[in-house]
């Protein structure tokens, strides 16, 4: 079984760069694969590799004091989720492209799983889902707002032209793991709303926290490797994923004639242009020597 681990922290890191190549062989030497980001303001990502190997790397980050209370959600996993290992330089570790934010010193009201369901029901309790339309169309809360957008740099038009401090008193936020809530509540904030709340640990501390028959939350979870979503038991959920728009897909919409294996799928078909059509059939086409081969080509399941 392969401990598939999340992790962030916002803290001033002004020598993020230098740890780039620190982390990158630590991961490569224990066998680790999956993508971390740095920027000034932190660390985000999610990793996957044997016990030993997260323990390794758990214990090499908490040795700097600032990472003392690093963030970190654990699942199991049959196979190895990720494709390789990428340690990245980012500008900010959740873009939301808001200048001037800093979560380590406004952020909003951090909610306990176990206190989740007793929050969103209060009267006038506005419940919106951060993340992006199609993480959304799998699964969410019951009765939440889904801000339609297809990155989170969006979300700020979204609060812009849908929410209003003076008429949405209280407002509850949630996303996958918690980070994008703590850049979201902290833009919020500063934008004059005053009661904003967020689920601590996100939706995944939640279905780890929460007994199904308790639970608000309904469908899947979309998680950012290829797991492609998790159930409530945080196993690996019904959804393929397509290639080329990165959306996630039934069964039902693999069975289409708009569906072509790495290429294309009925959401994206008429999105993607002819050249790019042929440069994703062309690296299948690679894919599928390599499995007769016997071989892993990156980028294969």
């Amino acid at each position: 079984m392969f401990v598939v681990a999340a992790l962030y922290k916002f803290v001033k890191l002004p020598d993020y760069a230098e740890l780039q190549g620190k982390l990158l062989a630590l991961c490569k030497r224990n066998g680790i694969q999956g993508t971390l980001l740095l920027a000034e303001e932190g660390i985000n990502g999610t990793v996957s590799g044997s016990r030993e190997a997260i323990d390794t790397l758990l214990e090499f980050l908490k040795s700097d004091s600032r990472f003392d209370d690093l963030q970190h959600k654990e699942a199991l996993h049959q196979e190895q989720p990720f494709y390789r290992m990428k340690v990245r330089l980012k500008k900010e570790i959740v873009t939301l492209g808001a200048e001037g934010l800093d979560p380590r010193e406004t952020v909003g009201t951090y909610i306990k799983p176990q206190d989740w369901n007793r929050l969103i029901n209060e009267p006038d309790m506005l419940l919106i889902d951060t993340r992006n339309d199609y993480e959304v169309e799998v699964g969410t809360f019951r009765g939440a707002v889904n801000p339609e957008t297809k990155t989170f740099r969006e979300f700020k038009k979204f609060v812009e032209e849908k929410l209003d401090p003076v008429r949405d008193k209280k407002i509850a936020m949630f996303c996958t793991g918690g980070i994008r809530c703590e850049k979201s509540t902290s833009y919020l904030l500063s934008k004059g709303f005053e009661n904003v709340y967020h689920l601590e640990g996100g939706i995944l501390q939640y279905l780890e926290d929460i007994p199904k028959e308790q639970s608000r939350w309904e469908g899947e979870c979309f998680v950012f490797d290829q797991r492609v979503t998790v159930n409530h038991d945080l196993e690996k959920g019904s959804y393929d994923q397509c290639y080329a728009c990165r959306r996630p897909i039934t069964d039902a919409e693999k069975s289409s004639h708009l569906y072509v294996e790495g290429v294309c799928c009925p959401r994206c078909h008429d999105e993607l242009s002819l050249d790019q059509k042929k440069r994703f059939a062309d690296r299948q086409k690679q894919i599928h020597l390599a499995r007769a081969r016997n071989e892993t080509h990156i980028g294969s399941k």
